[in-house]
């Protein structure tokens, strides 16, 4: 993905119902000089527009930094703006091409060979520069720039949704990714999470921002640099608590609290699905804490460990990379976060554990348990797949035993359709234990069969307290000669589309549900549960804790394996069973308590 580990993970609050509101009436001449319908042609128009000429940024004292969040949108006209990213195999590199859409008529323009090299977005897009009161330079550097970032629409006839994805994929081993502006709306130029603070001083600042030449070129895209005023302000976390009010924009996490990320964001989401069992650390909080109601953010909460998680489009904390920037955050419209907006970090899995852009709803079970005779039609099933592993490191599994050695990392299994994995549970009334059954459908939606599947089970611990899928995945780490060496005990799962994995998959869903474990898992007392993994969606867990992480303290020194398997039983009924299996190559060395690993590259990709 891109890989691009950071040193921690900022949050950080967008504003885009306030930019959009005034790129309306930014945009207006814009929308006046569109082309007609009727006759243009079909190259959708692109223009560089700022939602306002003056922006206030904030510095905190605790971490100096500021986030140059400038309010600039790349616009969509005559048409929208989409991008098909794809690779073959993780042999071959990550390519990128134009999708244009006239009527029923689709064709397709092939970018430059190397013009992106991960799934992140399109890297050295914007330029921006900063000059002070006196006019000399302080700053200069480009901006890589996602399409599906924040956006909203600059006229009122635009289509009511965007089709396209809302933020871009960056989990190391995405396959495939669509990028897109739907015509008449505006994407957020700004590298969100991606960005790293820059160094201004408290003062008054001119900002420039504009479309780097390759990219104009290349798009069509007129040279019109956007001028926008800046004050930076200088603010710290004790005055506005002392002041009983809360802040404009979110501040950056404490360089302190970052120092334990060792050089990754956590990406907090299964954070026990890895890490959401407990040590996830609110590393999976970036919706509830970086977007809080209405401007008024929640404080930044202390990143998960470098393996917390995996990174997607979806779950915040489900890995070691940060999510992309937010689309139109949900929090916005909670105003309960008002009153969360300096509450500590809380361990274990909460509402909103997204990428911080929506909190998608979880999909309702069948009212009732199926009756009948159970059947396995011969109709489309999912293909479920597994990634190889990353995020991987060695800990002392957060306990406080000498000489104790634990192999962490993150694993993730994912649907390559072309049907949706649709698991039920219902419970009999006094039992511990959820019956769960396989649905299945035809081609227009409808359910026509089932078959009993295996368990759900209730974890009651403190940060899971939801509801596990039985036998969804087996993890193991293999010796030279690929025989089981040892085997994670994490065998139950709460299934959620928590990464992107492959969106150009057949009737891959690019707007899935139950995208985090609170709308999935239900609650003790639930008398059924719906857990779905959609097509082009994978779900990731961090293998971060003992019994779920490989204890290797006795294991001798040399290459292992680590295995994810999916569908470990075969109880689930799909397309294939021979893609179930991932490889990842590991060495380990060092000496007893202060073990290493170096992870090689996994073909092209050099992430570990």
């Amino acid at each position: 993905m891109m890989t691009r580990p950071q040193q921690g993970r900022t949050h950080r609050l967008t504003r885009p119902s306030i930019a959009i509101a005034a790129a309306v009436a930014v945009t207006a001449g814009v929308v006046a000089a569109a082309p007609d319908a009727k006759t243009a042609e079909p190259t959708p128009k692109l223009s560089l527009i700022a939602a306002s000429t003056s922006v206030t940024l904030d510095s905190w004292k605790d971490d100096p930094g500021v986030y140059l969040d400038l309010g600039t949108y790349l616009t969509s006209e005559n048409g929208a703006f989409e991008l098909k990213v794809t690779r073959k195999s993780y042999k071959d590199p990550v390519v990128a091409t134009q999708v244009l859409r006239n009527g029923k008529k689709t064709t397709t323009k092939a970018l430059p060979a190397g013009l992106v090299k991960d799934f992140s977005g399109l890297p050295g897009f914007a330029q921006v520069s900063v000059t002070d009161a006196a006019g000399k330079t302080v700053l200069k550097q480009t901006e890589a720039f996602c399409p599906n970032n924040a956006s909203g629409r600059i006229r009122p006839d635009a289509p009511a949704q965007s089709k396209y994805p809302q933020s871009c994929p960056v989990n190391p081993f995405t396959l495939g990714s669509v990028w897109g502006v739907e015509t008449g709306w505006a994407s957020n130029t700004y590298a969100g999470y991606y960005a790293k603070p820059v160094q201004l001083a408290a003062g008054t600042y001119t900002a420039k921002i504009s479309v780097t030449k390759k990219y104009r070129d290349l798009f069509g895209i007129a040279n019109k640099p956007q001028t926008v005023k800046v004050t930076v302000r200088e603010r710290s976390w004790e005055e506005e608590e002392g002041s009983g009010s809360a802040p404009r924009s979110a501040a950056p996490q404490s360089a302190k609290s970052a120092a334990g990320t060792q050089g990754h964001a956590g990406h907090a989401g299964h954070a026990g699905h890895g890490g959401h069992e407990g040590h996830q650390q609110a590393a999976d909080a970036p919706a509830a804490s970086a977007h809080a109601a209405h401007g008024a953010p929640a404080r930044p909460e202390a990143p998960a460990g470098r393996t917390t998680g995996a990174t997607p489009t979806f779950n915040v904390g489900h890995g070691p990379y940060p999510p992309a920037p937010p689309a139109l955050p949900w929090a916005l419209k909670k105003e309960s976060l008002q009153r969360q907006a300096f509450s500590a970090a809380k361990v274990g899995d909460r509402p909103g554990q997204t990428d911080g852009s929506r909190q998608a709803p979880g999909a309702k079970p069948n009212a009732k348990r199926p009756t009948g005779k159970a059947t396995v039609p011969d109709v489309p099933k999912p293909d479920l797949r597994s990634l190889p592993a990353y995020g991987i490191t060695v800990s002392d599994g957060y306990e406080d035993v000498p000489g104790k050695d634990y192999l962490a990392f993150s694993a993730n299994v994912w649907n390559a359709g072309p049907a949706k994995l649709v698991v039920d549970g219902f419970r009999s009334p006094g039992k511990e234990l959820m019956d769960a059954y396989q649905y299945f459908y035809d081609a227009k939606g409808k359910q026509v069969g089932y078959t009993p599947t295996g368990t759900m089970e209730w974890d009651p611990r403190p940060g899971h307290e939801h509801w596990h899928f039985t036998d969804f995945a087996s993890y193991r780490l293999l010796k030279a000669d690929k025989k089981e060496s040892v085997r994670s005990g994490k065998e139950a799962f709460c299934l959620a589309n928590t990464d992107a994995v492959d969106y150009t998959v057949k009737n891959a869903n690019w707007h899935p549900g139950n995208t985090d474990l609170s709308t999935a898992c239900g609650q003790e007392n639930s008398i059924s549960v719906r857990e779905v993994l959609d097509i082009g969606s994978g779900d990731t867990y961090t293998q971060d804790l003992p019994g779920q992480s490989f204890d290797i303290t006795g294991l001798p020194n040399g290459t292992y394996y680590i295995q994810v398997l999916a569908n470990p039983e075969n109880r689930l009924k799909e397309t294939n069973h021979k893609n179930n299996s991932a490889l990842r190559k590991v060495v380990l060395g060092g000496k007893k308590g202060a073990r290493t690993v170096k992870v090689p590259a996994h073909e092209l990709v050099n992430a570990n």
